[in-house]
């Protein structure tokens, strides 16, 4: 898949007038892209539009117009942007009482999840596991960031799954502390099948 080129990025005033249609839009890809795997975890799969979504609104709340920040910003958005024969997602650890807690009852719930980027997470599809490769970076020894990207190097033999209507495929969470599966609805298979061929 392409990534996000710099002259696709708006400047601050024609992204403000055409935000509102772009922010629905994008809603409207996300949906079919976002999964949720048990009440703590969920992922949403990237591709360029929402990777250029991102950017924009990165460059928004920052009010950035240097043009070398910009380029920062889109270089870092970019890894998000799934390359030949992978899948992309953002994983969100999700703690849904989060402000009824303390910053140390949060950094304590969210660090439970030490491990996560071990080969616990795997996308099942027909007989294929392909396990999430978590980006480094992301988790310490002592702390665990809520949020983490993953790639999936789909084979040939898991793409058929996908394609299959009758194939088993599906997101698997096997953590000590936590465990969680999801199918993938076909909505979000011909949205990932179409990531796949892009």
């Amino acid at each position: 898949m392409r990534t996000v080129a710099r002259d696709e990025l708006k400047d601050l005033v024609a992204y403000e007038k055409a935000r509102e249609g772009m922010r629905a839009r994008v809603i409207g890809i996300k949906e079919d892209r976002r999964l949720a795997l048990g009440p703590n975890i969920s992922l949403l799969f990237e591709n360029r539009d929402t990777v250029l979504f991102q950017v924009q609104e990165m460059i928004r709340a920052e009010r950035i117009v240097e043009e070398a920040r910009i380029q920062e910003e889109l270089e870092v958005y970019n890894a998000l942007v799934p390359g030949r024969g992978q899948l992309s997602a953002t994983l969100f650890i999700e703690i849904p009482e989060l402000s009824r807690m303390s910053q140390e009852k949060v950094r304590e719930t969210v660090n439970r999840f030490q491990g996560l980027d071990r080969d616990v997470v795997w996308l099942v599809a027909g007989g294929a596991r392909v396990p999430a490769r978590f980006e480094s970076g992301h988790t310490k020894e002592e702390k665990m960031s809520a949020v983490h990207y993953v790639r999936f190097d789909v084979p040939a033999a898991a793409r058929q799954a996908l394609a299959d209507a009758s194939a088993d495929v599906r997101v698997v969470v096997d953590h000590p502390r936590y465990q969680a599966q999801s199918d993938l609805p076909p909505p979000m298979r011909q949205a990932l099948l179409a990531d796949l061929s892009d």
